[in-house]
Order: structure tokens, then sequence, then C-alpha cells
């Protein structure tokens, strides 16, 4: 018995039910009228809680949770960033670029040994991935590129006048 009172008393319930029984009891006075002339006296509960002290309802504090100004604030922070260093051989690993991309991760993209045409088939999936995250590409060398989630900011260019040269 005692747990099922722990219960009641940590959710509230049993002041709902007193609350329900009170009312029922003014509805009841309101309707049958007593005599004018024999004053009717209120027969306190042997336990009387203080008056200074009052535990909202379920309903009061529903209500209270749904108009509050304050956000459910909750923090998330990472170990460390990561960058990670890929040389994709083949089409295929654009997927595994672009799934440390969704885990927020930086990207080192080295194309250097792979074939131009699937270079630039590669490069268009992760501009599709970067567009989607709202992250950053960049280049920073011969066929190098740095992709960026949007927790990452990249700060600075690197000159392209030495890559003219080159081609």
């Amino acid at each position: 018995m005692k747990v099922k009172d722990k219960l009641k008393n940590f959710f509230y319930l049993e002041e709902e039910d007193d609350y329900v029984e009170e009312r029922r009891e003014q509805q009841e006075s309101t309707h049958q009228q007593p005599a004018p002339s024999v004053p009717r006296q209120q027969v306190k509960p042997a336990v009387s809680k203080p008056a200074a002290v009052k535990k909202p309802t379920v309903k009061e504090r529903q209500k209270h949770i749904e108009h509050s100004n304050v956000p459910n604030l909750v923090s998330i922070t990472q170990k460390t960033s990561k960058v990670i260093l890929s040389e994709p051989r083949v089409y295929a690993e654009a997927q595994d670029i672009a799934d440390n991309l969704k885990n927020k991760r930086a990207v080192v993209v080295n194309l250097q040994r792979i074939d131009r045409d699937q270079g630039i088939r590669i490069i268009d999936f992760l501009s599709g991935t970067i567009f989607a995250l709202g992250g950053d590409i960049k280049r920073i060398g011969t066929d190098i590129f740095l992709c960026t989630p949007d927790n990452v900011e990249v700060d600075g260019n690197i000159s392209d006048y030495y890559y003219e040269d080159i081609q």
C-alpha cells in the first residue's frame, strides 16, 4: 500500500483525486441549500496540508510547460573533430566520402590517381551531397578538394595563378 501512495504522491494523482472530490462536494452543496437559521460546520480532514505549500496538479503543470517561454536546450558536444583523407580509386567510393560528411567530418579528397571523367563524376556527386548538407567545397590543390559539412568553417583562399601555369 505504501508503494501505491508514493507513486500517487510522485505523480500528484492524490491531489487530483482530492480536487475532484472537493468539486463534487461544492456542486452538491449548491444543489442542497441549507436552512438559513442553522449554520453549517465544515469538517476538516484529519491530515491537513499547509496552505502556503500547494503542489500544482497535473493539468496545471502541463499548461505551464505548454506556455513556458524557455526552450528545452540540449547540449551536444563532440569529443574531437576529424579530418578524413580520401583518395578514391573508383566512383563507388564517393558514397563513403558522403557518409563521412553526413557524420559531420571534413574530408580532403585527392583525385590525382583516378581517371578525369571519374573524378568529375565524384565531384558532381559530392557537390550535391554538400549542397544538401549545407556545407562547402573548396579546391586546395591540383585535383585536391576540401569538403566540409555545415559545422566546419573554412577561411582563406589559395590563389589560382599557380594552377594556371601547370595547365
